[in-house]
């Protein structure tokens, strides 16, 4: 055992691995956790994983047993019947909630359950729904309900304080500032309002407050005694008989899964939660824990199968059932998932979830100290942590989440794509975004209305690569502990911190991207006759994604090389297939003859060899379409050739062909600006620039890199150029020499340089035996000295230069291998 372990255990030894339990940490993740071997997952607040003996009792359970339709009969539906009812009194034991108080109502899910109170609530036009701004998507989705039905909605922060002469948190107080209402109708500026605030309304309309016990964002854990609070009208400054009557909802999908709402101490109206967030399976079933007299309000306007006890099929006659739960749920219950709730249940009982909490908080607090602690070399902090450090109250009680931003040295941010890429590279599972909850990562990371709104119409949206915009952060990066997690993992995770973000006081080519701007290269161009640089290799890509042929000469035209990325596949559903979503794409081998005219095509899953004619007119079959925010007009080829390659790739795709693409300009401002991609050049079907160059010494470079990362190995571990899919492979220079080239001359051919290739998984992609397998490397090693801004970059884009000034002049410049390169970086 380390010492930093021994330290760690010296702190947290009596919370951390379940000490008290039949099991330990260590046990327990080498029987039932094989699968997590040589990965760190902390999206545990995502969805925590299932055990293995968790799965066997439900197999076994599955295997032995005959579970009929709970609505029927028969031995085998009564006894599911029976079950269900069991494993209902199961949920509401875990949320301490009495049978005799509380109905527990299965649902798809949380958010299923958030929707049931929501379109069943008698909202009015003197009702409120009123929120906390840290609040999942799936909470303020219920305002659609509320304002449809003309109430008042308002999102609302909660403070909480803290009286230190009081012993019991349930005598704290709450202030509750209230944002503008939300209101939608004709008179929706006239009624309820008084000088911008609401007035009193009848004493007998309904309201609903909702909150979360724990945000799924910062893991800020809310005391629970705001349910009280809430209930007596505490927050309000008129009397409570003008009010109204207000229910809460607890959102507890996060926070229950390490302490789950105590309904006999804080008796919540409407409580939801998700299974799969608890135990990890089974996905797709969650509940609704709904207190009797809050259920008795509920309008249910839908009847189907199991929900009523007669209807009559030609006139309007139905008479739904009197249980609440039958009343509620649609159909047939998912009563085998239910019945697999009983093992996982059997997993927590066996550890407690009271052990449960403390071993995950003793290791998120261990991280969150340790992440303050790290220092870039100009002593500046590299991780911003939201939540707990930035709330007034000290000693705010955290869930096991961490959620953060991290800086460079001077100050800016990495992306939190960046980290996320980094991250998947290093064998570690985490989250990124806002994680559905706009109200708390506005209010964390600092984004006003107008930084949200104008970061929508710059193009950001949910889930996109958008995550610095005018140098502010759209999002945060959060790692999350469940039951199964480890003292390993949290320090594996701090280790990748420290490895892949913190700068560090060293010399020149710290093992980080080079410094292009202290690199003094000699002009090339136009102070040497010879070069000692040589083109040594051209390879041809026809079909984005296929494989390639080699050269040893070829003709350029206004979109670079000949025919090059002319064709590409298009997925049934019109998206665009490329090897990483379709690997199968990388056996299709290619080749074009010239004299002959034709583009031919070879696949192990097809008897026959493909041939199509360059020459062939397929204007029948024009169209327009999209490529990563490009617009193309485009040929399609009919079903032999659709077919040919459907079968080669195992899915249906069309075969499209690229007949011109729209002009895009660009000014390319210097040095620093040199990442800019477009100039006015024809694109066919590339990403960005319209050639890739790379060279033989930046590829040893990164073998040696990569046999020194690897050292321990069973394999020696290399790459060859082939693996980038360059067009121009050249020899003779210094390793990344190619960085500084603004322009280069080969031949009678001119190429401008649009900057660094970023990388991406695809590289990591190979073949063995005819199988597609993937790896982390090369992408892993050169992330560890060859990123710049959140891109990976290895390899150099060029477009050429044709020199002509209309759109159609095409003048067939050939390079040919062997060649000599003249780079210029002026």
């Amino acid at each position: 055992m380390g010492r930093s372990k021994e330290e760690f255990l010296e702190q947290f030894g009596a919370d951390y691995g379940y000490p008290d339990a039949p099991r330990g940490i260590d046990e327990l993740r080498a029987t039932d956790f094989k699968r997590l071997e040589g990965m760190v997952y902390l999206d545990h607040a995502g969805a925590t994983l299932y055990s293995e003996a968790q799965m066997a009792d439900v197999a076994k359970d599955l295997m032995s047993n005959v579970y009929g339709n709970p609505h029927s009969q028969s031995d085998s539906s009564m006894a599911t019947g029976d079950l269900v009812t069991s494993v209902r009194h199961q949920v509401l034991k875990y949320f301490n909630a009495s049978p005799r108080d509380y109905k527990c109502i299965f649902t798809s899910g949380a958010t299923a359950a958030l929707k049931l109170v929501g379109e069943c609530f008698p909202w009015s036009r003197d009702s409120r729904y009123m929120y906390t701004m840290e609040n999942h998507n799936s909470v303020l989705g219920i305002r659609e309900y509320a304002l449809s039905k003309g109430a008042t909605v308002s999102a609302v922060d909660v403070e909480e304080v803290i009286d230190p002469s009081k012993n019991h948190e349930s005598d704290n107080f709450f202030k509750i500032s209230k944002r503008s209402n939300q209101r939608r109708g004709d008179d929706a500026l006239l009624h309820n309002y008084k000088n911008g605030s609401l007035t009193a309304i009848s004493g007998n309309s309904l309201n609903l407050f909702a909150f979360p016990s724990e945000c799924n964002f910062s893991g800020h854990k809310f005391n629970l005694s705001l349910v009280k609070f809430i209930k007596e009208g505490k927050f309000m400054s008129f009397p409570s008989q003008q009010q109204g009557h207000w229910m809460v909802l607890i959102d507890a999908a996060k926070g229950c899964t390490t302490e789950p709402p105590n309904l006999t101490l804080y008796p919540a109206d409407f409580v939801v939660c998700s299974f799969y967030k608890i135990f990890g399976y089974p996905t797709g079933l969650g509940a609704l824990i709904v207190k009797n007299e809050a259920a008795s309000l509920l309008n249910k306007t839908y009847f189907s199968g199991g929900t009523i006890a007669a209807s009559i099929a030609d006139i309007d006659f139905v008479q739904k059932r009197k249980s609440i739960e039958q009343v509620l749920e649609d159909g047939t219950v998912s009563f085998l998932s239910i019945s697999s709730l009983r093992y996982g249940f059997k997993m927590i009982d066996m550890l407690t979830i009271s052990a449960i909490a403390r071993h995950t908080a003793s290791l998120a607090t261990y991280v969150r100290k340790k992440m303050l602690e790290l220092k870039h070399s100009n002593d500046k902090n590299v991780c911003i942590i939201y939540g707990q450090h930035a709330s007034k109250v000290k000693y705010l009680k955290m869930g096991p989440t961490i959620t953060f931003n991290l800086k460079r040295e001077d100050g800016t941010w990495f992306g939190y794509r960046e980290v996320e890429k980094i991250a998947s590279l290093s064998g570690i599972h985490l989250r990124t975004g806002c994680f559905c909850n706009p109200g708390a990562c506005a209010k964390y990371v600092g984004l006003s209305h107008s930084d949200l709104v104008s970061n929508f119409e710059a193009g950001h949206v949910c889930w996109d690569d958008n995550d610095i915009i005018n140098g502010k952060p759209t999002g945060a990066v959060r790692i999350s502990f469940g039951y199964m997690s480890t003292y390993e993992d949290a320090e594996e995770f701090l280790n990748f911190l420290q490895s892949s973000f913190v700068s560090k006081s060293v010399g020149l080519n710290n093992g980080y991207l080079v410094n292009m701007n202290t690199l003094n290269l000699e002009d090339y161009w136009s102070q040497q006759d010879v070069s000692d640089i040589r083109l040594k290799s051209i390879t041809v890509y026809p079909v984005k994604s296929c494989q390639g042929f080699s050269v040893q000469s070829w003709p350029l035209t206004t979109g670079g090389l000949k025919y090059d990325r002319e064709w590409l596949l298009q997925g049934s559903g019109g998206d665009i297939l490329t090897q990483k979503k379709v690997p199968e794409l990388s056996s299709i081998r290619t080749l074009i003859d010239l004299e002959l005219g034709k583009l031919f095509l070879e696949s192990s899953k097809c008897k026959d060899k493909l041939q199509i004619s360059l020459l062939e007119n397929l204007t029948h079959l024009s169209a327009e379409v999209d490529v990563y925010g490009q617009r193309y007009e485009v040929q399609s080829y009919g079903d032999k050739v659709n077919s040919w390659f459907s079968e080669a790739i195992g899915r249906p795709c069309t075969f499209m062909r690229c007949t011109s693409s729209k002009y895009r300009s660009c000014t390319i401002n210097g040095r620093g600006d040199r990442l800019c991609r477009d100039t006015k050049s024809k694109l066919s079907f590339v990403n960005e620039g319209q050639l890739l160059l790379v060279s033989e010494e930046s590829i040893s470079d990164l073998n040696s890199r990569l046999s020194s990362n690897n050292g321990n190995g069973k394999h020696r571990l290399s790459v060859d150029a082939m693996r980038f899919r360059p067009n121009i492979v050249v020899s003779g220079s210094t390793p990344y020499n190619e960085d500084n080239w603004k322009r280069l001359h080969i031949g009678d051919a001119y190429f401008t340089s649009m900057g660094g290739c970023n990388r991406c998984q695809m590289i990591n992609l190979y073949q063995s035996s005819g199988q597609v397998f993937k790896s982390k490397e090369p992408l892993a090693t050169l992330a560890s000295y060859r990123r710049q801004k959140g891109k990976i970059l290895f390899g150099v884009l060029l477009n050429y230069e044709d020199g002509m000034e209309g759109e159609d002049a095409i003048v067939e410049t050939w390079l040919k291998v062997g060649q000599e390169v003249y780079p210029s970086t002026e």
